[in-house]
C-alpha cells in the first residue's frame, strides 16, 4: 500500500510538470509561416502614420519596405490622400510594448506579403470635407 501511495504521488509530480523548453535566442527572429496570418481590410498611409482597419480591430502597420510598397499600389486608387483602399495581406501581428511611451495602436502589423489591392467602392468613402468648393 505505501509502495503504491508514493508510486501514485510521484506518477502526479511528474504528469503536473511544466513542459518548459528552451528556447534559442537566433530562433525567435527567423519567421515561421504559421505566424504569418491574412488580413483584410481598408489601408491608409498619411503623414508618417499607416493603419488597417479591419471590420473588428484597428492597427497600427509598421513602417518599412513592404508597407512602402504597398503604399505605392494603393496610390493607383487614391483620389485624395486620405483615401482608405481596400486590401489583402499576410503579416505578423505584434503588440505594443507596454514599457515603451510611444503613441499609437496597441497592435501593430509587419506586412510579410501583399495579397491583393482593390479599388474602393465609391458609396463607402464617407468623407466629410471642411472648406471652400
Amino acid at each position: 500500500m505505501r509502495k503504491s501511495l508514493i508510486v501514485l504521488l510521484c506518477l502526479t509530480v511528474f504528469l503536473s510538470c511544466k513542459n518548459e523548453s528552451k528556447s534559442n535566442p537566433e530562433a525567435s527572429v527567423t519567421e515561421s509561416t504559421s505566424d504569418l496570418k491574412t488580413f483584410k481590410g481598408d489601408f491608409v498611409y498619411f503623414a508618417d502614420a499607416a493603419v488597417l482597419q479591419t471590420s473588428g480591430e484597428i492597427y497600427g502597420v509598421i513602417i518599412n519596405d513592404k508597407m512602402h510598397e504597398l503604399d505605392e499600389q494603393v496610390k493607383v486608387y487614391k483620389s485624395e490622400a486620405t483615401d482608405m483602399v481596400p486590401v489583402e495581406i499576410r503579416g505578423i501581428v505584434i503588440p505594443k510594448d507596454e514599457d515603451e511611451d510611444e503613441e499609437g495602436w496597441p497592435l501593430r502589423i509587419d506586412i510579410k506579403e501583399i495579397v491583393n489591392v482593390s479599388k474602393p467602392e465609391a458609396e463607402n468613402n464617407n468623407v466629410i470635407k471642411l472648406g471652400k468648393e
